[in-house]
């Protein structure tokens, strides 16, 4: 899924929401600096007018925010401008190679004092991981899976997309990474490192007669589910929550017995800042409970990657309902991809979908 799509669904809608109750609760505690900036995705949480009024109002701090559109240019942000950056976005798949870069500092994880609450197959997440030391605190999670109508029978596997009674009813996301993923899964290989790319090819040209359409965006999807286009797709999670709720999309999604592709957004503080402290607590904000669950039921928000967070949602919260935690232990986590290994990728699919077009 690619990260622009991923987050720019989620605009400001909240301007005048309360402030949470955690940071009501919390007194006052005096930190040497009064602005920090942040690096992120534009409407991608840390930006909400109302949480940072009432982050600023229990710390004294002002939160300002730069951002960027592709994880390329955040990382040469942090490599062109160093002491800018107090906290940063960034998808684990890239936290590696940034800290080995020494782009970001480790986690101190006394100043977090919510980390406490992460689900640990997150928070210990070898992706953030660097020579014993963890370079992101884990934030937001979510899943690439399948999705079908509501009352329609629940694929139990991938192998559904290629299932003759879906002949010519599949929609598949336009994406090189995720169609290698799901027919690394359908193969028995690693979806980071997979062994017979030739292979893989030859599954995902199986689904041929069952494609009917290749999307790119929320939008296409949403409208295309609408008109009834097909019945069974590769779908995101979040976004299905998106679509059920605010389009009433009789939409259900499904992670079939390979598990789902996950991904995983961290929070972290650039190597080069001066407010370490600051960026620190305003990281700890963004992984409450209470704030999450205001974002959540009021505007919209991925998972949490904080347990405790998940459990406050109400039990009938779609966000609830579809992030089950046992997803954690069977999801496939997207990992750094070699410049070569991205190129294969995109070579495959190149194939793949010359074939479907024939």
């Amino acid at each position: 899924m690619t990260g622009i799509t991923r987050r720019n669904t989620m605009r400001l809608m909240a301007g005048g929401l309360v402030s949470t109750a955690a940071m009501a609760a919390l007194p006052r505690v005096a930190f040497s600096a009064t602005k920090i900036t942040v690096l992120n995705w534009q409407g991608y949480g840390t930006d909400e007018a109302w949480a940072l009024k009432a982050f600023t109002a229990k710390t004294g701090i002002e939160v300002v925010h730069d951002y960027f559109s592709s994880e390329p240019e955040m990382l040469t942000k942090l490599r062109t401008n160093p002491g800018a950056y107090d906290v940063v976005l960034i998808n684990s798949a890239r936290v590696q190679a940034a800290a080995t870069e020494g782009l970001i500092a480790p986690i101190d994880f006394s100043k977090v004092p919510n980390a406490a609450g992460l689900s640990p197959e997150l928070k210990q997440n070898a992706n953030l991981i660097v020579d014993s030391k963890t370079y992101g605190s884990a934030w937001l999670w979510g899943l690439t899976s399948l999705a079908v109508a509501e009352g329609a029978a629940k694929p139990d596997s991938y192998a559904a997309l290629g299932d003759p009674a879906h002949k010519g009813r599949v929609a598949l996301f336009d994406d090189a990474v995720t169609g290698v993923s799901i027919g690394a899964l359908l193969t028995g290989q690693d979806i980071n490192k997979p062994t017979d790319l030739n292979v893989i090819k030859d599954k995902l040209k199986g689904f041929k007669s069952n494609v009917k359409m290749l999307w790119s965006s929320e939008d296409q999807w949403n409208k295309s589910f609408a008109a009834k286009e097909f019945d069974l797709s590769v779908f995101w999670s979040g976004a299905s929550v998106r679509s059920k709720r605010n389009k009433n999309l009789p939409v259900e999604f499904v992670v079939p017995k390979e598990g789902g592709i996950g991904w995983l957004d961290s929070l972290t503080t650039p190597a080069t800042s001066t407010n370490q402290d600051a960026g620190l607590a305003f990281i700890n904000y963004m992984i409450d409970p209470d704030f999450y669950v205001e974002w959540a039921t009021k505007v919209g928000a991925p998972a949490s990657a904080n347990a405790t967070a998940m459990e406050k949602l109400p039990a009938d919260d779609l966000n609830r309902l579809v992030h089950k935690p046992e997803y954690l232990k069977t999801m496939a986590l997207q990992s750094p991809l070699s410049d070569d290994t991205r190129e294969a990728f995109n070579n495959l699919w190149t194939e793949v979908k010359a074939f479907y077009a024939e």
